[in-house]
């Protein structure tokens, strides 16, 4: 209706191209003879393929009898008298939990999709545990995954700990000396380096899946097989067809060009179970060679069960691993066998009357107590428990604002850019958008133009309003978010009537001494020529937005008074030259107070003994929009939040293994840097998904870090506000941490 036509769906259409290649014929077939011909079709490789996964059968079981003795211990729930532990593992697709025995044995367990919530099918099983064995005595019990919270206030769960703790918990109990942990599920990848008994490194896959199940169970469908029957195929397949290492957009023209050449569905199996591994391995956790992971692994997940990831797997490490019989259930065992480590006097899981009284009301309402105006979801059960989800602060839990004492240097840097307030002035109001280097430049700009005479007005912060006034403007979905605000602060500029808007190019930034170069990088160079050329609601304005080098302050005057007499009279170059002194002044003052107050921040954590987290990204991560909240989320798991500016200053210049040419860049390499020689410091770097140039960022900083021994996370942010998958990186730093410690000490 909206194309106001009409048309037909006719029955068979799927099958009109058949149709119209029986119907193009002009020769007349023996279909038994064709059938034949296919019977006894036996093509020769035209394509690209490696070594068959196993010989042969006998190969195979070898292979099989091998793995098969890596079993966890059984016990008899009907006969337990023992004390019982449970673990549950509440996953993004499935619930998993164990009931497990005073020695580690299991005891019952189950593995059930959640269809999309975890709390019925968690109170079916206890309550069919409860009923059906009367006598089970649960000491202590557990819960891990994205569910860990809203299953521990449900059910009175005893502990909730981060995924990464309960696999490797799980993982010590078959490898006590295990050097590498790889977790692989449907769409989440979690992988962690152990160094002397501790947590030392943690890899998580990001938006891409093609590391994982999900992967596989694609293409099985595709091809009309079930997953299992589907892997099966590959395992004695002749000529596994080489697919690299590409993600499943990419891998589908790849397999069907595979397929015109004369692959199999056994080739095409067997070689998307390499992918997959290949995937892993050098995408996600990406190392240069296989040996650098360790040589005691053991794997899980259930991606794991399938034995053709698995022999690929051992294949490219060089190595045998260890998959426990229950991979499937490694994050509940893990939950349970942790359970048994903090067990107290008693457990507060629910008993059998609180289960069969249980109730779950959902309840949908806008936070107010900020002007981030989450959307939360509020979950209500008997004995007034509540589990509160959607927040990005603790303001809806604790029903009051933060502590003034917070160590949040990124509150506070806000803080201060909001407090450059419009000053009426005699030449009329100036717009500027507040985004992308603004968020590092308007104390020089706002200063420069309220000396000049102006009302400098900023457009308000980011909000998904505004994001979705300028969506339609936006040129290219393939650009980072930053810049996609951008034209929705342009556009509530015009709504307010403001008839000159300044935003300048500027390929230079102000040359800090720290690399070999001082650029923007090019999309906040040169983002304003974008806006003026798909923004038509500037017509008729002034949009200012000529180049402009500030990093030259002995002729930027000069420069900039030409620019201003094009669109503004009587503008003098003496009062340019004034009004440009004072931004310089400005500018610098404020970047002196952000870092007198980053180190006070930093001494009064360490006096607190808090950890110190150094969040690392660009000056417009600092918008409440685009950070999601990941500051106030790591002040609520105890640390103090530092920017990078407050530390960059505190190494010299240093050589690189990229081109060290952009001024934000440069200081993240000093961050990372001055990071590696504070034993109470860690990185967290934000990234913005779109961003290329962060795609040599992130590796250099993670070689800094990593060079001296300490933890790189990555945090990939857009405008999807879910932080589920942020929260458990952020916690299995902390859990590393932790376990550091506790090594230490």
């Amino acid at each position: 209706m909206a194309l106001k036509t009409t048309g037909i769906c006719p029955e068979n259409s799927l099958y009109f191209v058949a149709l119209g290649a029986a119907f193009s014929s002009v020769e007349s077939i023996d279909i038994d003879a064709a059938l034949k011909n296919i019977a006894g079709y036996d093509a020769n490789a035209a394509f690209r393929f490696i070594p068959p996964l196993f010989e042969n059968e006998a190969e195979y079981e070898a292979f099989r009898e091998r793995h098969a003795s890596c079993r966890a211990p059984r016990g008899d729930i009907a006969s337990y008298r023992g004390k019982a532990y449970l673990g549950v593992d509440a996953g993004s697709t499935t619930v998993k939990a164990v009931v497990m025995g005073e020695n580690k044995e299991v005891l019952d367990s189950i593995y059930r999709s959640n269809s999309g919530n975890p709390v019925p099918i968690v109170l079916e099983y206890l309550l069919e545990l409860r009923r059906k064995y009367p006598n089970l005595t649960f000491a202590s019990s557990a819960v891990t995954g994205y569910g860990e919270e809203l299953l521990k206030n449900a059910f009175g769960m005893d502990f909730g700990i981060v995924e990464t703790v309960a696999h490797f918990t799980a993982a010590k109990t078959f490898l006590p000396d295990v050097d590498f942990v790889i977790d692989i599920g449907g769409q989440d990848m979690k992988c962690f380096k152990i160094r002397k008994g501790a947590i030392d490194n943690i890899f998580l896959n990001e938006a891409c899946s093609s590391g994982c199940g999900s992967f596989l169970q694609t293409f099985a469908n595709t091809l009309g097989y079930s997953i299992e029957d589907f892997a099966k195929l590959g395992l004695f397949a002749k000529h596994p067809v080489d697919l690299g290492s590409r993600c499943t957009v990419f891998m589908n023209s790849s397999v069907k060009q595979a397929q015109k050449d004369g692959a199999t569905t056994e080739d095409i199996s067997a070689g998307l179970s390499v992918s997959v591994v290949k995937n892993a391995i050098y995408k996600v956790i990406r190392v240069a060679s296989a040996e650098e992971l360790g040589r005691r692994i053991v794997v899980q997940g259930g991606t794991f069960l399938n034995d053709a990831v698995l022999r690929v797997f051992e294949k490219e490490m060089g190595v045998n691993v260890v998959r426990p019989d229950i991979s499937g259930l490694m994050g509940a065992y893990g939950a349970a066998v942790y359970a048994q480590s903090r067990a107290k006097s008693s457990s507060t899981l629910l008993s059998l009357e609180d289960l069969e009284n249980f109730k779950h009301e959902v309840k949908v309402t806008t936070c107010g107590l900020c002007n981030n105006h989450c959307r939360l979801t509020i979950n209500v059960f008997p004995g007034n428990r509540r589990f509160i989800g959607g927040n990005r602060c603790e303001k809806p839990v604790t029903r009051r604002a933060e502590q003034n004492k917070e160590l949040n240097m990124y509150a506070y840097k806000l803080a201060q850019l909001l407090s450059y307030r419009p000053v009426e002035g005699p030449r009329g109001k100036i717009g500027i958008p507040m985004g992308l280097n603004m968020y590092e430049l308007l104390p020089f700009w706002y200063t420069l133009f309220t000396k000049l005479g102006f009302e400098v007005v900023t457009s308000p912060l980011s909000s998904r309003e505004l994001y979705l006034e300028g969506q339609s403007t936006i040129p290219s979905d393939t650009v980072c978010f930053p810049a996609k605000l951008m034209h929705g602060h342009v556009l509530s500029l015009i709504d307010q009537g403001i008839r000159s808007i300044f935003y300048p190019c500027m390929s230079y930034n102000f040359d800090e001494k720290m690399g070999d170069n001082h650029y923007n990088c090019p999309v906040v160079a040169y983002y304003p020529e974008v806006i003026a050329a798909n923004t038509t609601a500037l017509e008729g304005l002034n949009f200012i937005h000529d180049y402009v080098g500030i990093h030259r302050r002995h002729d930027f005057p000069g420069k900039f008074h030409e620019i201003l007499s094009h669109y503004f009279k009587g503008i003098s170059q003496r009062e340019v030259k004034e009004a440009a002194e004072a931004a310089y002044a400005e500018y610098y003052g404020y970047l002196d107070r952000i870092r007198r107050k980053g180190k006070e921040m930093i001494e009064e954590a360490r006096a607190e003994k808090k950890p110190i987290i150094i969040l690392s990204g660009r000056p417009y991560h600092l918008d409440p929009e685009i950070n999601h909240g990941i500051d106030k989320l790591i002040t609520s798991l105890g640390a103090a939040v530092i920017s990078e500016d407050v530390v960059s200053d505190e190494v010299h210049k240093f050589p690189t293994h990229v081109l060290n040419q952009w001024t934000y860049h440069a200081r993240l390499y000093a961050a990372a840097r001055y990071v590696g020689t504070q034993p109470d410091m860690n990185l967290v770097q934000l990234v913005s998904f779109g961003c290329g140039v962060d795609a040599i960022t992130t590796d250099e900083v993670r070689s800094i870090l990593e060079e001296k021994e300490k933890i790189y996370t990555q945090i990939k942010i857009d405008e999807i506000t879910n932080l589920g998958a942020v929260k458990i990186r952020l916690r299995s730093l902390f859990a590393a941490l932790e376990q550091e410690n506790e090594r230490r000490s």
